[in-house]
Formats: C-alpha cells, structure tokens, sequence
C-alpha cells in the first residue's frame, strides 16, 4: 500500500487548474448542516403554509371513507379502484409539501457548489474497505469536529426547546383530557414555534459549519512548491525550453535582420553604441529600417556595410533617436523625415560623386 503524501510541504495556496481538477473529481465543499437546515426550514414553511389545505383534504377524504364504510366494496377490480382513488387523494393532499421539501434537499447541495458530475466517488478504491484508513477516519480531526458539533448541537437545540416548552407544560398536561378537534390548532401553533426557532438556531450552526468544511476543503486542497511548479510547466512549459526556443527566434530573427543590411541606403551610427541600417528608394512612402542595434550588434552591422560597401554615417543624435523609435520593417516616424532625408541626400551626392 502507497504511503500518505506528507502534507506538511503542502504551504502553496491551489491554483485554479487544481480547484477545477478537484471539482471534477466530485471532490467538493459539503456541510451536512447546510443541509439540514434547508430542509427542516422547507418543512417549516410547509407546515405554515400547506397544512391547512392538506389537514382539510386528508380530513375530508377519511372523514368520506368512515362515514361510508359500510357501502366501499372489496370485490376484485372494485378494490383496486377504491385503492387507487384513496391513493390519488392523498397524494393531492400532501404533494406540495413534499415537491417542497425535495427541492429544499436539492438546493441545500446545489448552493454550496456549482453543478457537478462525477464517477470518481463510484470506483473502488483500498482505502474504503482498509480498516487502517477507516481507523484513520474515525479518529481524524474531522471526525471528532462532527462528534463535537453533534454534542454542542444537541446541548443548544435541546436547551432552548426546554425553555420554549418548560411555560407550556400545564397545557400539554392539560391536553390529555381535551377535545381532539381542540388538540390540532395548539401543536400546529407549537409546532411552529419550536421549529422557528430550531431554524434559526441551525442557521446559524449551518453558516459556522460551511465556514468550516470549506476551510478543511481549501487546506486539502493546497499545494507543494513541486507541484507548483510541475503545473507550471504542464501548463505553460518548461521555463528552460521556453527560454531556448525564444532564444533560437532570436537568433534567427538576428540572422534575417544582418541578411538584409547589404540592401540598405546608408547606416546611420552613434559612431560606436548605436547603428540603423535604412533603405530608400524612389516611391517609397519613406525610409524603412531594415536592421538596428547596440553595441555587438551595432559593430556587427557596421562591419558588414563596411563590407558590402553600404555608406556609414556618423551622426549620434539621430541614431539614438532612431534606434529608440523606430522598429525593424517599419517606416521612420514622420517627425524624423527631415533629418533622415538629409542624411540621405548626402549620400546620394556622394554616390553620384564617385560614379
């Protein structure tokens, strides 16, 4: 069997890849209490609100089956019949308060997490018939967090109905000896109140114990420096191979760039931190930088006019201006054309000087 993973290296907050993995897997926050009081506070409402009706229709129908017992036929279809109709009463009568309360049960999952499906909690697994990890279970912390919420819960719901009832106990002595019919209004009312009151008492254990359950989840949840990083290149690739790809793209785009020096008009230095390769041509909108930079880079660029016999020329304002504002394959800024466009004419001149 696997050794636990060591959670005491577990100090990173999860990333959101890792929430949504644990979601997936069916892995999410859940109190029992939420729960609970949405339920007991559906039937709450169901009692205040549909008991009349359902009291009234289930009355009147046993009221119909006493009053004429002696005419119900129990002969073959007719009892079916009978058996069917008592049914759909009954089921008339008390529907509401139960498509309530199964609602209640639903929304009190549904709103502590989004929707989720998942088949992770079906496969089998050692550890649910291993009674190692059972013992474990049984004496986690979690576990004796659920014993000690049971126990202060009982205590607090227990106290508070004892106060409620302990003023009532004369009538509920007195209800021995009452009319039936007189017995029904005081337990709804009774009822009411002590449920009311469990409701809002669970409100507040139900709002303490998410608060909780979503914390215990949370620290599951947190992650190692490894596993960071492990998610990190799954996701975003190895830092090394990102940093060795973008250094074979800079190479190459360096190579392309020394290519189309020999093309350019003229190479415009600081003399030695700086050098822009341009080219103009006539119908050009304006001079395009064909290469630029600094220091290596610039000497390199330097050489190479030297080389292919590409004019140089020295002029350190423009060239710092340039290389600041000017990028590879795009025209010169139109604030620059008249300085450039002298630089050029100069070259031009030349050129025609040696032809």
């Amino acid at each position: 069997m696997a050794e636990e993973p060591d959670k005491s290296d577990k100090t990173e907050d999860p990333t959101q890849r890792r929430l949504d993995k644990a979601l997936e897997q069916g892995d999410v926050v859940k109190s029992q209490e939420v729960g609970t009081w949405f339920v007991i506070g559906a039937a709450t409402l169901a009692l205040s609100v549909f008991s009349g009706g359902a009291s009234s229709g289930l009355s009147a129908t046993m009221s119909g089956l006493l009053a004429n017992s002696w005419q119900i036929s129990t002969d073959g279809y007719a009892l079916v019949r009978f058996a069917r109709e008592t049914g759909f009463e009954v089921l008339a009568a008390i529907s509401l308060p139960f498509l309530l309360l199964a609602l209640a049960a639903l929304a009190g999952n549904v709103i502590q997490h989004r929707f989720v499906w998942s088949t992770e909690s079906l496969k089998p697994k050692f550890s649910k018939i291993s009674p190692l990890a059972g013992a474990k279970r049984m004496f986690s912390k979690q576990a004796l967090a659920n014993f000690v919420k049971g126990i202060l819960k009982l205590a607090l719901v227990g106290t508070v109905l004892s106060m409620l009832l302990w003023p009532e106990r004369h009538r509920l002595e007195a209800m021995v000896s009452t009319d039936p019919a007189a017995i029904l209004p005081l337990v709804r009312s009774l009822t009411l109140e002590l449920l009311t009151t469990v409701v809002a008492i669970l409100a507040v254990i139900a709002g303490a114990d998410y608060l909780f359950q979503y914390r215990q989840w949370y620290e599951r949840q947190k992650m190692s420096l490894r596993e960071v990083k492990d998610e990190y290149k799954e996701t975003e690739g190895d830092p090394k191979i990102k940093a060795r790809i973008r250094q074979l793209r800079v190479g190459r785009a360096r190579k392309r760039m020394m290519a189309a020096v020999p093309q350019a008009t003229v190479v415009i230095t600081n003399p030695t931190h700086f050098a822009i390769a341009l080219k103009y041509e006539r119908g050009m909108n304006a001079p395009i930088c064909l290469a630029k930079g600094a220091d290596r880079i610039a000497f390199k660029i330097r050489e190479i006019a030297t080389e292919k016999g590409v004019p140089v020329v020295e002029n350190p304002p423009l060239a710092r201006t340039l290389f600041a504002t000017v990028e590879i394959d795009q025209e010169i800024p139109p604030e620059h054309y008249k300085a450039v466009a002298e630089v050029v004419s100069y070259v031009m001149r030349l050129k025609k000087a040696w032809q």
